[in-house]
Formats: C-alpha cells, sequence, structure tokens
C-alpha cells in the first residue's frame, strides 16, 4: 500500500474550512430542508476526514476513508445508548455538536457520501494538483541547474 505524505497546513486549513462552511450553512441556510436534515452529517465527515488526514499524515487515502466511516457510524451507533453519563455530556453544545442526539439510518448515508467526498477531492484536487506543483517547481529547479 501506498504511503502519503500529505502537507500538514493544507489539509488544517480544509478542516477549518469545512468547519466553518458546516456552522455557516447551519446559519444561514439552516432553515432549509435539505441543509437541516443532511448536509451538517455529510460536512462533518468530511471535515473528519480531512482532520484525521492532517493527524496521520502517511496512511493511505483508503485507510483515512475507512477509518473516518469507522468513527462516524461508531458515533451514530453510539446515539442508542443513553445512559446518564452520556447524556450529561449530550447536553453541553461540544459534546452535542460531536455525538450527536438520537440514531438515524440517513445519517450513515451522510456520512458516506461526505467520505467519498473526501476521497474524491484528495485523489483529483489536492494530490494530483500538489503533485504537479511539485513536479513543475523540480523540473524548473533541473533546468536552472543545467
Amino acid at each position: 500500500m501506498l504511503s502519503m505524505n500529505r502537507n500538514r497546513t493544507i489539509y488544517g486549513l480544509l478542516t477549518l474550512s469545512i468547519l466553518l462552511l458546516g456552522m455557516a450553512s447551519r446559519r444561514f441556510f439552516g432553515e432549509l430542508y435539505f441543509i437541516k436534515t443532511y448536509m451538517g452529517d455529510v460536512l462533518w465527515a468530511l471535515m473528519v476526514f480531512f482532520g484525521l488526514a492532517f493527524v496521520v499524515k502517511h496512511w493511505h487515502t483508503k485507510a483515512v476513508a475507512l477509518a473516518t466511516l469507522l468513527v462516524s457510524f461508531s458515533i451514530e451507533i453510539s446515539q442508542l445508548y443513553h445512559a446518564p453519563w452520556i447524556e450529561s455530556l449530550r447536553v453541553t453544545r461540544l459534546g452535542g455538536l460531536v455525538l450527536g442526539f438520537s440514531f438515524v439510518w440517513s445519517d450513515l448515508i451522510c456520512y458516506s457520501v461526505g467520505v467519498l467526498i473526501g476521497l474524491l477531492v484528495e485523489s483529483y484536487v489536492v494530490h494530483n494538483g500538489y503533485v504537479s506543483i511539485v513536479k513543475s517547481t523540480s523540473q524548473a529547479s533541473a533546468f536552472d541547474n543545467q
């Protein structure tokens, strides 16, 4: 399996951008049914994908995708558990954002879509763009040395 070498600045900015986009979508378009029901979960999984890629920068894209799905699905399934201690975490703002409140099957689909978007963005936008910039820079350096 190929090893990645991600630029943490790019992935940190992607993670932060997705976080801000999610908050903005809720604030400015939260009354729209589609945005309120689905977009937050898609963006949440996408943010986790880029955040995890930021932390484990050498993992292959497929490993990051699988880990993101495992985390997202585990948190969603944990919403079936309603012990007092976890409910006390869920009532906090951060706990509610991270842990959610109730299990919904469609959230699993939304998480899958978010991870798929992350896979596509990393494979075709970030990775290819970064590799082509590095190649053109190294080719220019080689040309200058001649």
